[in-house]
Parts: C-alpha cells; sequence; structure tokens
C-alpha cells in the first residue's frame, strides 16, 4: 500500500467500468457499474444457493437469478475487477424485476474490504411484487466527511463525531450482494442496471469539539481535542515511557524455541545452504532459514519509515510546531512529492512528526539508539522478519531477517495504459532489463548475497486488469512503443500477410505500419485469443526479466514476487512460473480459504493486511475498520491463525510498523491508524499483546496445523 489497490482494466466491455474515473463520465452523470449484457459478470459472480443466466429482455439484457431455500441469505455477490472509487456519488442503485408469482423482499449490499453483513457494508432493500420493477438504492454514507467549511483538507478521513458500523468508505466499494432472507419456496428476479447515482454534497454543518478549533495538532503531532489511553500528555512522558518500555524488554527476549533468525529452533533440522529458501515439509510450504529450520516469516512493512506531512497551507494547524526550533531541522523536507490530494502534482513544504518524536525520546543520538530498540521490540513482540519499505541500514544491522525490494520505476511506460499508482513499465524496452540490472548492482555489498535478506520484491500493487488488459493498452499507445513493435512481431511471425490477420480480426489495416501507427481497438470476440496470448506473454516478460535480474548478482536469494493487490489468472499464472513466492496484499478479514486463480499450489506470502479503529485520535481506520483496539488485536490474532493453517501461506506482513500521520501522509493523504505504535512511538498494547501470542504459538500452530 506504499503506493495502494485499484487496478487499471483496459476494455471495451462495460463490465470494468469501475476503473474509468469519475471524472472521465462526468461528476454529475450516472455512472454504470456492471453491464449486464456481458458474459464475464458471470465469470466474476460468486453465488449462494442460486444460479444465474444472461436472459434478452425487451432492448436490453439483465442477468436472471434463481435462488433455492435451503440458505439463509441466498444469491449473487457481483465482484468488481478493483475497488470502486465512488466517492463523488450519492448512492448506488439497483434496477430489478420480480418474475415470480409472489411478492418477494429484494437486497442490496454494497461492500468494503472487510464486509461481513454488519459492518463495512450498507444495505438497501425493496418489495416488489409480481411482475413488478423496482429500484433499490444504498446510501453512500461516509465515515467522515466533513471539512470545517474546506478549513479542512488534504487527509483521507476527517475529525467527526458520527461514524460507526452503518457507514463505508465510497472510496473503496469492492464488490455489491443482491439477495433474498430466508425464502419460503424457489424465487426468480431480473437484474437490469447497476449504476452510482446522484451528486454527492458534503454536509454543510460541522459541529467541532472545540472552540477555537485552531490549533488542532498538539506539538507532538496528535490531535488537541480528545483524549484516550495511551496518549503522551507531554514532552517529558516520552523519556518516562522509553525508561519503562526498556526494563519490559529485558525481561521479555522473545518466544522461546526460536533460533537468531527466528526460525523454528525446536523444530525439525533440514539441510543448512546459508540462506534462506522454500521448501514443502509434510504437506505444507516453509521458508528455511540459512541454518535449516523451518521458518514462517511473522513479519511487520515500514520500519523505521519516517511519513511526512504537508505543512504549507496549514500555519493555523499546529501548536507549537517543532519545525519551528533549529534541532527538528532535519525533519523538514523542503519538498515532498505528493501523487493524489489537495496536493496533488506539487511538492509542498512537508514534516516528519514520528522523527521528531523520536529524537524528543531517544535524543539526539538517536539514529544509533533507536535501531536498538526495534529489534528488541520486534523479537519481543514476536516478529522475525523486518518486511518491505522498511529502513535499509536497521535490516543491514543483520539481526532481524528481513525483505528489500527493487522497482521499474525509471522504465518507460505503455502510454495507453492507467493505474492507480501510475502506468505499466513498457517490459520490453531495454531500459527494463537495464534499470533492474542497475538496482541490483546497487546491493552488492548490502542485502545482495546476505544471509539474513529473505529476498526481493518487485514493484508494488501493479495494473494487472483483465486478461486482455494490457495487451489493448498496448494497441492504443503510439507506433514507437516497444511494446507494440513487439506484438506486431509476434502477430506477423503467426500470420505473415497483414490480410490473414484481418480476417481473424475483422479488421482494415492496409499493412503492417498501419497496424503500429492506429490506436483503434479491435473486436474482442475476433481478437481475444490474439489479445490474451500477448497478455501473457507481457506477464512472463515482467516475471522472468526481473528474475533474471535478481539471479545475476543474488543467485541464492529468493524472488518474492511483486505483491499483487488483484490479479487475474493469466498474471498469477506468469508470476508462479518465475517467482519463488507468490505475494499478495491482502486487506481482508482473513485468508484461510484463499485460493488465488492460478498462483498454483506453490507458496504464497501475504506482503501487506491490516485492521485500524477510530478510538485513538486518528480519523481513518484504514482499509479494514474494526470498533476499537480489542477487536483490532482479536483481528489479527484471527488472520494470522487463518494463513497459520493454510498450507500454501509462508508468512504475513503487517502494513505499517508506525501509525500514519495524524494529519495525512503527503503523498497521497493517507493518514490511518494501522501501526503497532503510534505518532509518538508508544506501543499499542492491546495489538502487541496479540502479537507476542502469535508469535509464541507460531510453530507448534503451523505445524499441527490439518493434522488429525
Amino acid at each position: 500500500m506504499r503506493s495502494p489497490k485499484i487496478q487499471f482494466a483496459f476494455t471495451r466491455h462495460l463490465f470494468l467500468l469501475p476503473v474509468l474515473s469519475a471524472l472521465a463520465l462526468g461528476a454529475t452523470a450516472d455512472r454504470p457499474l456492471l453491464d449486464f449484457a456481458d458474459p464475464e459478470v458471470l465469470r466474476h459472480a460468486q453465488f449462494s444457493d442460486a444460479t444465474a443466466r444472461l436472459v434478452a429482455l425487451d432492448q436490453r439484457t439483465g442477468m436472471r437469478v434463481e435462488t433455492g431455500q435451503t440458505a439463509t441469505w441466498p444469491g449473487v455477490t457481483l465482484r468488481f475487477a478493483s475497488p470502486l472509487d465512488l466517492s463523488a456519488y450519492d448512492h448506488v442503485q439497483l434496477v430489478a424485476r420480480n418474475t415470480g408469482s409472489e411478492t418477494i423482499t429484494l437486497h442490496l449490499r454494497v461492500d468494503n474490504p472487510g464486509a461481513d453483513g454488519r459492518v463495512h457494508c450498507r444495505t438497501g432493500s425493496s418489495q416488489l411484487p409480481p411482475g413488478g420493477t423496482g429500484r433499490l438504492r444504498v446510501e453512500l454514507r461516509r465515515t467522515s466527511d466533513d471539512t470545517l467549511d474546506g478549513r479542512l483538507f488534504g487527509l483521507r478521513g476527517y475529525p467527526v463525531k458520527r461514524g460507526g458500523n452503518d457507514t463505508l468508505d465510497p472510496r473503496q466499494v469492492t464488490q455489491v450482494v443482491v439477495f433474498l432472507h430466508e425464502p419460503k419456496a424457489a424465487r426468480q428476479f431480473d437484474l437490469l442496471e447497476l449504476q452510482a447515482a446522484g451528486e454527492y454534497t458534503p454536509p454543510t454543518a460541522w459541529t467541532s469539539d472545540a472552540d477555537p478549533y485552531f490549533p488542532l495538532i498538539d506539538t507532538l503531532g496528535q490531535y488537541r481535542h480528545k483524549d484516550w489511553p495511551g496518549k503522551a500528555k507531554s514532552v517529558e512522558d516520552l523519556a518516562r515511557r522509553r525508561e519503562a518500555e526498556s526494563r519490559q524488554l529485558e525481561r521479555d527476549r522473545g518466544p522461546s524455541g526460536w533460533n537468531r533468525f527466528g526460525g523454528w529452533a525446536d523444530g525439525p533440522q533440514l539441510e543448512a545452504t546459508g540462506f534462506f529458501r522454500v521448501q514443502q515439509h509434510q504437506g505444507k510450504w516453509w521458508f528455511v532459514d540459512p541454518e535449516g529450520r523451518l521458518f514462517w516469516s511473522h513479519g511487520i512493512d515500514c520500519v523505521r519509515m519516517l511519513d511526512v506531512t504537508p505543512i504549507e497551507e496549514r500555519d493555523a494547524w499546529f501548536e507549537d510546531f517543532p519545525g519551528a526550533h533549529p534541532e527538528f531541522a532535519e525533519f523538514i523536507a523542503p519538498s515532498a512529492y505528493a501523487l493524489k490530494g489537495h496536493y496533488a502534482g506539487r511538492s509542498p513544504r512537508s514534516f516528519s512528526f514520528a522523527g521528531a518524536n523520536l529524537r524528543r525520546k531517544y535524543g539526539p543520538d538517536w539514529k544509533q539508539s533507536y535501531p536498538e530498540t526495534i529489534h528488541r521490540r520486534l523479537r519481543a513482540w514476536g516478529l522475525n522478519t523486518i518486511a518491505n519499505w522498511s529502513d535499509r541500514g536497521v535490516a543491514l544491522m543483520r539481526r532481524t531477517p528481513y525483505t528489500d525490494s527493487i522497482g521499474s520505476q525509471s522504465a518507460r511506460r505503455v502510454e495507453g495504459s492507467e493505474g492507480y499508482w501510475g502506468k505499466f513499465p513498457d517490459v520490453f524496452d531495454p531500459a527494463f532489463r537495464e534499470g533492474l540490472r542497475r538496482q541490483m548492482a546497487g546491493r552488492k555489498g548490502g542485502s545482495a548475497g546476505d544471509p539474513w535478506c529473505l529476498g526481493y520484491f518487485s514493484d508494488n500493487e501493479m495494473s494487472w486488469g483483465d486478461e486482455t488488459s494490457l495487451a489493448l493498452a498496448v494497441l492504443t499507445s503510439p507506433s514507437n512503443q516497444p511494446a507494440k513493435s513487439e506484438f506486431r512481431a509476434r502477430l506477423e511471425a503467426k500470420y505473415g500477410d497483414i490480410a490473414r490477420l484481418n480476417q481473424v480480426w475483422h479488421t482494415d489495416y492496409p499493412d503492417w505500419d498501419a497496424f503500429l501507427a492506429r490506436t483503434n481497438l479491435p473486436a474482442l470476440e475476433f481478437a481475444g485469443a490474439d489479445l490474451r496470448d500477448f497478455y501473457t506473454g507481457i506477464a512472463e516478460q515482467y516475471f522472468r526479466t526481473v528474475r533474471e535480474a535478481i539471479r545475476e548478482v543474488a543467485p541464492q536469494q529468493l524472488y518474492l514476487g511483486c505483491r499483487f493487490a488483484w490479479a487475474n489468472a493469466r498474471a498469477a499464472a506468469a508470476a508462479a512460473k518465475y517467482c519463488d513466492v507468490v505475494s499478495y496484499n491482502l486487506y481482508q478479514r482473513g485468508v484461510a480459504d484463499v485460493r488465488p486463480p492460478g498462483a498454483g499450489d506453490g507458496p504464497l506470502l501475504i506482503g501487506e493486511f491490516h485492521f485500524g479503529a477510530l478510538d485513538r485520535g486518528l480519523f481513518h481506520t484504514g482499509l479494514v475498520p474494526v470498533g476499537n483496539q480489542s477487536a483490532r488485536a482479536q483481528a489479527y490474532r484471527d488472520y494470522v491463525r487463518g494463513a497459520l493453517a493454510h498450507p500454501q501461506i509462508v508468512g504475513t506482513h503487517w502494513f505499517q510498523y508506525q501509525d500514519e500521520p495524524t494529519t495525512g501522509r503527503v503523498y497521497d493523504e493517507e493518514n490511518y491508524q494501522i501501526g503497532f505504535v503510534d505518532i509518538a512511538d508508544t506501543p499499542y498494547p492491546e495489538t502487541i499483546e496479540a502479537s507476542r501470542q502469535v508469535g509464541d504459538e507460531l510453530y507448534r500452530r503451523r505445524a499441527a496445523a490439518g493434522q488429525p
């Protein structure tokens, strides 16, 4: 999530309209979310005691759903290819018709990640008489949307009093569920239209917690107008907490039965190769550590990565702003790039409250003393991996195993592609390979060849789209796009004469140069096979090239995949072919039953997950909300225990070590309560205890999983 969660799917089908921006469709225009004329709708649907088929109805096509009567909630789940940002809209509406002979009450549920029917979702319903057509409406009620008449800005969540279970985040709509409740007999209904509708108008009334409201942030970077358990009340508090925690860490040295790497010292002895590897043992996949001990990666992302928050245009926000004092000048970023939100495309002056608090707490030599505390903490908390986005200096202390990463940031992009974090790299441009090789060359003497390094991720949450999206994106790119030349070469080798391609595709290219020059798209029903083949070619070229770059410099270390946020089966199959481990960032309630399509039966790694609540002074829960810190701790236990029971999963990495800034990180405005520690470096005791419990039982539970 350092870079986030919506994927590009370039297609002519309206089924994937969710990835188009609200701006492109018009801010007030109704936005179709699904096209019931597209067979892909059925392929991406899930059914509970129900079946469905597409039927011609007057001037349109609908989905006819037939339910049974054995399930409590029979119906259909309509999943979107990637999470939708519906923040411009007031509500989601479904037009449906009852084709049966009895009145039915039909329900429509709109889901965020982690929805379970009670939280992270909203539901609407409507009675439909026999033969009747009706409109079900679900208001997109926000968890927080008051901005103090515009004086608050640049945040994902705002400080409001209301919220609770009957709300959702309209920026993260993952699916809708259409269902009945305990029908007495089999029922039948047609789904005709699904749209986001109505222009959203934020509330004009705002009730603050204090008057005057500004400044709203104290000198430690915390919200001033609330109190909560664990809140640091002064700078002096920080030093007292440091001493108390140091004494506790002296007593708590971490789980027994672990070796120096955090592997299972009391478990089986396998071959010791001096590096981490993956191996199947007694029906389950594991990492094996350099000493030959089974290792399950219980880790955490962004260790000592100090997020900065914008301070431009916010002079009135901060009380006793520490950046005004010379000793904190190192925590001012004169220009920090913003990708999204209020500061998008700019590089506003920004500040790290987290960094300033570390200096206050650990003294002027904090850069030397604090990493020691980090390693002691991780061990005591039952964690054995410093995961992605973490500080390289901390990792290279070689006290805790760690991961590294390389990326395609410097590569040319496919001009016709889109994505939440940017365009897809052109993997056929020689610069793609050379950029990766340069990065790996820079790892010599560091992570490359280091026994403490598990291996390398590449990129993060790339825009893989559906199984034709990248090929279609190449076709809409200019003639000098290297991937387009590659596509031409492959088609020319297959068909020879352009006339043969035209015959199959139902196109009218006069010659192969015209194929390069044009940017219009062929019909999927005719060109689909070649588009899917080339999509596979792109995916395999990506993973093969990264693997080769890693192996050239670090031949004994693992390729850990690209951290899919969502991936179709072709992309996942390509990853499984070339990666040692296929990685996913899965923000959901649990992963015990996860079986990613196309990923095969090899090892899987969870690169990111988290839970957050609104009871500790932050204004946004993150991607999977819970009610409070106790619920967060239990959600943590449940998630990791579910992963331990999964025979393919070899680790879970929590995102992230520290809460994001109260006033939003500069890059994309995130201000989530997702840390193991808060902005003042105070650990959250409930989550820490959950992590300790999981660490203590880690290997016993993993070994026993699935045993009679």
